[in-house]
């Protein structure tokens, strides 16, 4: 059994072969994210099938995150590939793909259209920046305030600003297609502002059963955090994009309130981006960065995310064992429980699932149970459980192969594909031996079983039961 808080490993160059797909799960990998920025479609249908194989091999169920691009704003192609930016020099930006010699071409009329003068623009990650001092729809100037030599193709971000873009591409479209018809199990929208821009996800994505993860990356989405956490499956703090157009010191309180509220609502809750961005080169990350992995596991967060560290980094099955210590030795931190706990707001059950589910967790406590069994079609019981955070395991039993692969990033969920029931008594005893075999419980240990009766129904949750594992 890996810790609770799961691992989302990104693939890339350095991690599809077979072998250390292999390798990663091995080391502590619960989900593998696909990178639609990258790659071409015949690319990821191969790792598409590599994963299934191996998680095959390896007897786990794995999910699988296609993450879409988004409305990627950038610079276009300069003359001879470069321009040398000198502090405190005006800039010109023209609208298009191409400019002159000097001159900064950027492909996005929508850019043009909202910026005013004063506003600042920044450059690859915020390394250049600038601050609007004329504005126009097809032609602006811009005072250099942090220089260095800008190449072709970098990204933009506008703090402060709210860009009419809608949050799926043309290209966007079609990889989603793609990762459905593939089979994926989450798909993580990118650049969301609105929760407009999910429901949109939702009606291309029909009745196809994949989650959605909103990752929340511009400011304008934590001003609209709690109705984009209504409409979506996930949330991923993603800190890149976030990091840039928020001020250095933000992004910590952003973090916190992002999780907390994804944890008070039951959602599923990612922290990605420079986790062990070290190990991108070196094979073992630096002591701040375990400091921060450790903090995100603090907070309760469901997983933690790896992006260059194992998609083109020197080390990847290295990166995920290690960060799988640092994970393991906050779940043996005694004073753990009580941080994880803090770190959530005080939310009631609003469904009898959630009461029964609650019930599970402090009945389990008080009884000293071994494990929380949660029998799930949906994967809505476990869910529910999760969001408890109990110490012991939670086995989710399911004869739904899709939510045990999606299951498989949620905190403390062990999701174990079973053959369906044909009683509340033989699910009974199946559960007291699912128990034994995977977490070698001893004959009077106890566990706490629930599931819906009768089976099958959605939200069904209505039955505890406290099992002696071993009794007849």
């Amino acid at each position: 059994m890996f810790p609770k808080t799961k691992i989302l490993a990104t693939l890339g160059p350095a991690s599809s072969a077979p072998h250390r797909l292999e390798a990663m799960l091995r080391a502590g990998a619960s989900a593998f994210r696909f990178n639609f920025s990258h790659g071409s479609h015949e690319d990821h249908a191969e790792r598409f099938k590599l994963v299934r194989e191996v998680a095959e091999k390896v007897g786990r169920p794995i999910a699988i995150v296609s993450d879409l691009q988004g409305p990627k704003l950038r610079v276009g192609k300069l003359v001879d590939g470069e321009l040398q930016l000198s502090y405190g020099e005006n800039y010109e930006a023209r609208l298009g793909e191409a400019a002159d010699a000097g001159v900064i071409p950027i492909p996005h009329p929508e850019l043009f259209a909202a910026l005013q003068v004063g506003d600042e623009v920044m450059m690859n990650d915020g390394a250049f920046r600038f601050t609007v001092q004329e504005a126009g729809e097809e032609r602006m100037v811009m005072r250099c305030d942090v220089p260095g030599k800008l190449t072709n193709n970098k990204g933009i971000n506008i703090p402060g600003r709210k860009l009419p873009l809608a949050a799926l591409t043309e290209k966007d479209r079609k990889d989603l297609a793609f990762a459905l018809e593939q089979g994926t199990d989450y798909v993580a929208l990118s650049f969301v502002q609105t929760a407009e821009d999910l429901r949109e996800a939702r009606r291309l994505m029909g009745d196809n059963p994949a989650k959605l993860i909103a990752k929340i990356e511009k400011p304008g989405a934590m001003a609209e955090l709690e109705e984009i956490i209504a409409e979506t499956d996930c949330l991923m703090v993603a800190r890149g994009d976030l990091g840039v157009e928020l001020p250095l010191e933000d992004v910590p309180r952003a973090q916190r309130k992002i999780i907390r509220m994804a944890r008070a609502a039951g959602k599923p809750v990612i922290v990605a981006t420079q986790m062990l961005e070290s190990m991108i080169e070196s094979p073992t990350p630096t002591r701040a960065e375990a400091s921060d992995t450790a903090a995100a596991a603090y907070l309760g967060a469901d997983a933690v995310m790896l992006s260059a560290e194992t998609a083109v980094g020197r080390h990847p099955e290295s990166a995920i064992a290690i960060m799988n210590r640092i994970l393991a030795a906050v779940a043996k931190d005694e004073g753990a429980a009580t941080e994880i706990a803090a770190a959530a707001e005080k939310s009631e059950p609003g469904t009898d699932a959630e009461v029964i589910a609650a019930s599970a967790a402090w009945a389990a406590e008080q009884a000293g149970a071994a494990a929380i069994l949660a029998a799930t079609l949906s994967g809505g019981t476990a869910y529910a459980v999760a969001r408890n955070r109990p110490s012991m395991p939670v086995l989710a039993i399911t004869p739904n192969p899709v939510s045990a692969r999606q299951l498989a990033l949620t905190w403390g969920v062990h999701p174990i594909p079973v053959e369906k029931d044909s009683s509340f008594e033989d699910l009974a005893k199946n559960a007291a031996r699912v128990a034994q075999d995977k977490l070698d419980v001893a004959d009077d240990a106890r566990i706490v079983l629930i599931a819906g009766q009768p089976s099958g129904v959605r939200g069904g949750t209505n039955t505890m039961k406290l099992i002696k594992v071993g009794s007849e």
